[in-house]
């Protein structure tokens, strides 16, 4: 079973600058999953990430961050899409520099393209003359001889376009309890803006255009 997660990677916060909103513990360099199953901390964490980007975290409480984030032309973050193996425990993950705002570029795939997915290793994905798709972790400077060394999925390409379906559902449930998290937290019209924000810059709700395989 080939299963696709939205994921952002964990930043390095300032520790001396603590959030003004309770966070999950998790280890900088990880990887968050998006989906409708997060909690109100893991939800604060990826608020931290988005604010992170724009080198804010609290240096003037909640509404210096709030202000930040509703006042950024673009808001990004560290991350995109994990493609994980459930048979073999296989995974590949977006590589440095990649970010959640591009997920919807794995729909290339479909057209014989392969998107960009970061560098350092490199993820590619390999799409053969039949066709067929393979997706390495590293497509990049460890090549020997024009073929890709080490991890890889094979992803049958008939089942892309349910993945990219199912991991905009779960970003669209993961939407929901940021709206429902703003309330909890009394942001009022700045709650509301900012799921507005997210929404937008991730485009998540909007429909999903994929090519006809």
């Amino acid at each position: 079973m080939i299963k696709m997660q939205a994921i952002v990677e964990v930043p390095v916060f300032d520790t001396e600058s603590p959030q003004p909103w309770p966070v999950a513990s998790v280890a900088a360099g990880s990887w968050l999953v998006l989906d409708a199953d997060r909690t109100d901390e893991e939800i604060g964490l990826f608020t931290g990430a988005l604010a992170h980007r724009l080198d804010v975290e609290s240096p003037g409480g909640r509404d210096e961050v709030m202000a930040t984030l509703l006042g950024a032309e673009i808001l990004i973050v560290a991350g995109g899409l994990r493609l994980l193996d459930m048979a073999t425990g296989t995974a590949v993950v977006p590589g440095c520099c990649a970010g959640l705002e591009d997920w919807r570029e794995w729909g290339q795939v479909l057209t014989g393209d392969s998107p960009w997915l970061g560098h350092d290793p490199g993820p590619e994905v390999e799409i053969a003359s039949d066709g067929g798709l393979r997706v390495w972790q590293d497509g990049g400077p460890n090549r020997h001889h024009g073929r890709w060394a080490g991890t890889s999925i094979v992803l049958p390409r008939l089942i892309l376009t349910d993945l990219l379906r199912t991991v905009q559902q779960d970003l669209v449930g993961f939407l929901a309890l940021v709206k429902q998290w703003t309330e909890r937290n009394g942001l009022g019209d700045d709650g509301t803006a900012l799921v507005e924000a997210i929404d937008r810059n991730f485009t998540i709700t909007a429909p999903l255009d994929l090519p006809i395989d």
